[in-house]
């Protein structure tokens, strides 16, 4: 089974929000509490520094079926230490995701694999007699599809980062289950 990108009028069941922190030792301990407590279900969670050391950015995928989107937000909002929390709607931004994985491959199959590879612009990163550990960056349909794609001949680690994602150039940022209302066209330029 192959999937595809979310088109318009497709059903949302999951929401990317960016939440802009403070870079400080315990911020990411309050939010993950936070989410544990009310019992929403986080599908994804990335978190690094921001351009200014003072900050970080916590991308968070969130399941809205596990509780409405305005809950969430405003629940983080009450956080002291969040400054800014941003919903990012996966056609007006661009979303990545590295996957590392180690697969089987016996020499019978290793070519198999290797195109597999090449048809996704994977990358070989090691290589014994009887497996390779082979390295993806991309949109998280393009991960889930190379991750289907591997599992017949054999997955024996794999690890994900969890989806990290900006507004495209041009998007419109708006608060929190805001919708940015930018068209297509003028996205035309961005390379996703």
């Amino acid at each position: 089974m192959t999937r595809r990108d979310a088109l318009p009028g497709d059903p949302i069941r999951h929401h990317v929000l960016s939440v802009l922190v403070e870079n400080r030792s315990g911020v990411l301990s309050r939010v993950a509490n936070l989410f544990a407590r009310r019992g929403y279900n986080i599908v994804s969670l990335a978190v690094a520094p921001t351009e200014d050391e003072g900050f970080s950015r916590i991308t968070v995928v969130v399941d809205v079926e596990s509780a409405p989107l305005e809950q969430i937000v405003k629940q983080l909002d009450k956080l002291i230490n969040v400054i800014e929390i941003s919903e990012l709607d996966p056609r007006w931004s661009v979303e990545r995701e590295l996957l590392l994985v180690t697969v089987s491959a016996t020499p019978e199959v290793r070519g198999q694999v290797v195109e597999l590879a090449q048809i996704f612009e994977g990358r070989i990163l090691a290589v014994t007699h009887d497996e390779l550990t082979l390295s993806l960056e991309g949109h998280p349909t393009k991960v889930d599809d190379f991750e289907e794609m591997l599992r017949p001949f054999g997955i024996r680690e794999i690890q994900r980062t969890g989806r990290v994602a900006l507004p495209r150039l041009g998007a419109q940022r708006g608060p929190a289950s805001a919708t940015a209302s930018v068209p297509p066209e003028a996205h035309a330029a961005d390379i996703a």
